[in-house]
């Protein structure tokens, strides 16, 4: 396993995170249960292949995860590092702090936290919640109790908001010590800001790292990219991220002690990019996007729409069968969107102000229309 210094606080962090939202599970009685029996399996194959990092949440799994991590680890508790998070929506006070790491660590069965995250953070709850119940605050006293040994963040927000984060937390004499962000090969938006991150001294780390599975697809992407042998775009994926050098680890959600061993020797390669080749690899796809006829950046500027149409979604869609050929899953990401309330061209009040504000002057409504009428919505 790779090993890199995760920012300043001076843990080493295995290049492979377990991230521990998508556990096996089956129903009982009508309930949904965790089955321990292969938790531990998976997790033991984890450690056992050199993962050292392993990140949950109190929801996932049907708020089981926690205590089906903790079950599985109490055996090498003190040879890994247990990533958790506090919920900004259930607090209404500066104590629920202390009540949600109270919750987690009861769950988790331990007595500290090593990472204890900002949940899904983004500039609203940053300044009407984190910074308006002090809890920058609750979290150092935590610190110094002990109860949590690093104050982290996970994100999801437009980019700049990261800086944001990262500074007026310093200002308030409480610097945040990492960051859990979306990053790959397809949506590099916080690429940016990963690298502010790191040079602030966080250590970074990254989630979907495979796209939420739409770049599990067998694929000659690596050969047309870069005139190499092909190689599965799962490792590309991988390799990609690990190959940021401003990026300390990236999670999987595994499902199985297979899927584990798999990852686990990506993350051990002594193969993985140069700097060099991750550049211009990097630089590759964005000349493939340029190709694309829809060059929608996904820069939001579009929205809000006055008909509630998620414009850049739907174009995210076009991209992924257009210009990846990830066409199943441009399909499946088309009909949760619709299934979901979501609005298409039908819908569309034909205002113009899409148009009006697109810095890259689309002919949006035009686009929308073909897009739609592609799949079938």
């Amino acid at each position: 396993m790779n090993y890199r210094e995760f920012g300043k606080t001076g843990e080493k962090i295995s290049a492979l995170g377990f991230g521990c939202m998508r556990f096996p599970e089956y129903q009982k009685n009508g309930k949904s249960c965790v089955d321990q029996d292969r938790v531990d399996e998976m997790i033991r194959t984890a450690f056992e292949n050199g993962v050292n990092y392993f990140d949950t949440a109190p929801y996932y799994c049907g708020n089981n995860s926690e205590t089906a991590l903790g079950k599985a680890v109490k055996d090498f508790r003190d040879q890994v590092l247990l990533s958790t998070k506090l919920p900004t929506e259930e607090i209404g006070k500066p104590d629920d702090f202390r009540r949600g790491v109270e919750r987690s660590l009861r769950g988790l069965g331990t007595d500290h936290i090593d990472f204890y995250h900002f949940w899904g953070i983004n500039k609203d709850k940053f300044d009407n919640v984190i910074l308006k119940y002090h809890l920058l605050e609750e979290a150092a006293k935590a610190k110094e109790e002990g109860l949590i040994r690093h104050i982290s963040f996970s994100f999801h927000d437009d980019p700049r908001v990261i800086r944001y984060i990262i500074d007026t937390s310093e200002e308030r004499g409480v610097c945040m010590e990492s960051m859990l962000c979306q990053y790959n090969l397809l949506d590099r938006s916080n690429e940016e800001m990963i690298r502010y991150a790191h040079e602030k001294g966080l250590g970074t780390v990254a989630m979907g790292p495979v796209g939420g599975g739409r770049l599990a697809a067998p694929t000659d992407l690596y050969a047309k990219l870069t005139g190499k042998a092909p190689i599965a775009t799962y490792e590309l994926a991988f390799k990609f991220c690990l190959g940021n050098p401003n990026l300390n680890c990236a999670l999987s959600g595994m499902q199985t002690a297979d899927m584990v061993r798999q990852n686990a020797g990506l993350a051990s390669d002594s193969t993985a990019f140069s700097e060099e080749e991750w550049q211009q690899l990097g630089k590759a796809m964005e000349e493939i996007r340029k190709f694309d006829e829809l060059y929608c950046t996904g820069c939001r500027y579009c929205q809000p729409c006055p008909a509630g149409i998620d414009i850049p979604r739907i174009f995210e869609c076009y991209t992924y069968h257009n210009v990846y050929g990830l066409t199943d899953h441009a399909k499946r990401m088309m009909e949760s969107y619709v299934k979901n309330g979501g609005k298409v061209y039908k819908d569309c009040k034909n205002c113009g102000l899409c148009e009006r504000k697109c810095p890259q002057h689309l002919p949006v409504r035009a686009h929308l229309d073909k897009v739609c009428g592609l799949f079938d919505v």
